[in-house]
């Protein structure tokens, strides 16, 4: 499996989903899933989490191929709890508010991945 697409699409048939049923999991469209598996599209950190997080496996190894499939029930409970606060948050805001704050939240990823040579996934 060099691909994360072909990742993808081998442990969402081994955990048992569609397309369609992993789509509803983590509140996307099926052409997302399909895109990520054919290659068509570049992954968005936020799904890719999501995903992580629905079918327990490490985040690492779906981006790259390295490192363990299944990722530990700590780092899925945690990043599961962000994801929904995260999405239960945002869904009260506006499409103008939305995209506000993705426009700040990328800004500070970059300057304080920038300022301490860190990425910013780690300080969570």
């Amino acid at each position: 499996m060099n691909t994360l697409g072909e990742r993808l699409h081998y442990v969402r048939k081994m955990k048992g989903y569609t397309q369609n049923a992993l789509a509803d999991a983590i509140g996307v469209s099926r052409g997302v899933i399909f895109n990520l598996e054919k290659n068509k599209t570049a992954p968005q950190a936020i799904v890719i989490n999501a995903i992580c997080q629905i079918l327990g496996i490490n985040r690492q190894w779906l981006l790259t191929g390295e490192g363990e499939m299944e990722g530990s029930e700590k780092d899925h409970a945690q990043s599961g709890r962000i994801l929904k606060e995260l999405y239960e948050f945002v869904g009260e805001l506006s499409e103008d508010e939305q995209l506000y704050l993705l426009d700040t939240a990328k800004a500070m990823k970059q300057r304080l991945g920038h300022r301490q040579g860190t990425d910013f996934s780690n300080t969570l």
